[in-house]
């Protein structure tokens, strides 16, 4: 199990930078008035230039990639409830991306700030965990019938 989660945090570390890239181009279409906009001007004041933050901004992404890929193993322990397993990834999860965020300046450095974005990552999670449940609840649906059509 521990190989599997260093194995795949390696794996998600790509994948995290690769996630946060796209996110700052969807950030540019969408408010950037035409123009790229590599990170949050806060990140750029607080780092003293916009390469700087760029470079931390991509480090923090591919933290958050291992994070997520490593922690996936969680939903392998079978001997866990669901309710468990869901537990303990939100813990985890949350004590990583919040710090973070607060880091990269994804969030505004107060108590409403940071309640706002926890909200918003709550309601991802919850989002996502929904979506997930669903196709694998159908998927075991159809497993199942499958194999009563063989007996």
């Amino acid at each position: 199990m521990k190989k599997q989660a260093v194995l795949r945090g390696l794996l998600g570390f790509p994948l995290g930078i690769a996630m946060g890239y796209i996110v700052t181009i969807i950030i540019s279409i969408s408010l950037g008035q035409g123009y790229y906009s590599p990170c949050i001007p806060e990140l750029a004041d607080t780092m003293g230039s916009e390469i700087n933050a760029v470079i931390l901004q991509t480090l923090l992404s591919g933290l958050l990639g291992s994070s997520f890929s490593a922690s996936s193993v969680i939903w392998e322990i079978d001997k866990w409830s669901i309710a468990k397993q869901t537990c303990i990834y939100f813990l985890v999860m949350a004590f990583v991306m919040m710090p973070v965020a607060y880091i990269a300046n994804w969030m505004e450095h107060s108590l409403v700030g940071f309640l706002v974005y926890f909200g918003i990552f709550v309601a991802i999670f919850i989002i996502v965990w929904i979506v997930q449940y669903l196709f694998w609840k159908n998927k075991v649906k159809k497993l199942n019938v499958q194999m009563s059509k063989k007996s």
